[in-house]
């Protein structure tokens, strides 16, 4: 049998998760993987060797130079051929960043996260400070926690909390690029709330949260940003 594929490390989610040419006049789609879009970043943007890259991925420098020429390739042809890029999928795992005091979920349990300030629903995702965790078992709340997050950015916010073990997200305003990383967390969005964020997991276990089709804060920018979370930082 072949031996299983070792799982590259990834810094964060990106911030951005499709580009195309102008007037998004692309016939074409093809897509580029988050430990491809990590190599591009890491080599290309933070100008690292390629063994360099290889540790902070926690794989072989042939495995990265292998996963480096693909994705060049495709932005080589996305430029060229005028193709749509999309940011999707990949062998890898997420830095996890996430502290040793978050309670650790059972088996069985739901993770409920909201973006809390001072017991409210925080109404700008990618400024968020804390999240509540909220562990379901049964339909009922068993553990309730308050935690800080660690970097800025929907990105690293999307991979805190798919770290922390988030199945749902409750939030207030949050842009398009973050609730496309939340989709590739397989995180479930509630956005566009405001209130009280014990009540909105009470309205969301009553079965009575509405769920947004357009959350989005409107807020020009500030969602678009990996904040603190520099180069090579873990």
């Amino acid at each position: 049998m072949p031996r299983p594929k070792r799982s590259r490390r990834i810094c964060c989610y990106p911030d951005y998760w499709s580009f195309a040419p102008d007037r998004d006049t692309a016939t074409d789609t093809m897509t580029m993987t988050l430990d491809e879009l990590e190599t591009i970043r890491q080599i290309d943007y933070c100008s690292k060797t390629q063994e360099e890259c290889a540790f902070e991925m926690n794989v072989a420098r042939t495995t990265v130079t292998a996963i480096y020429d693909s994705a060049r390739r495709k932005l080589a042809v996305a430029l060229i051929e005028g193709r749509r890029i999309i940011i999707s999928g990949g062998n890898y795992t997420l830095d996890s960043g996430v502290s040793e005091e978050i309670a650790r979920k059972g088996n069985g349990t739901m993770r409920i996260a909201v973006t809390y300030d001072n017991g409210q629903i925080f109404q700008h995702f990618g400024r968020t400070e804390q999240f509540g965790l909220y562990d379901i078992e049964d339909g009922k709340i068993v553990n309730k926690q308050v935690v800080g997050t660690n970097g800025a950015g929907h990105g690293a916010l999307a991979g805190f909390l798919r770290s922390a073990g988030a199945d749902v997200l409750i939030c207030g305003g949050i842009g398009g690029g973050a609730q496309m990383a939340m989709q590739e967390a397989g995180i479930t969005l509630y956005g566009g709330n405001s209130g009280s964020a014990d009540e909105a997991v009470a309205a969301y276990l009553a079965d009575t949260l509405i769920q947004n089709d357009d959350p989005t804060c409107g807020c020009h920018g500030e969602d678009h940003s990996c904040g603190e979370h520099k180069c090579g930082d873990h």
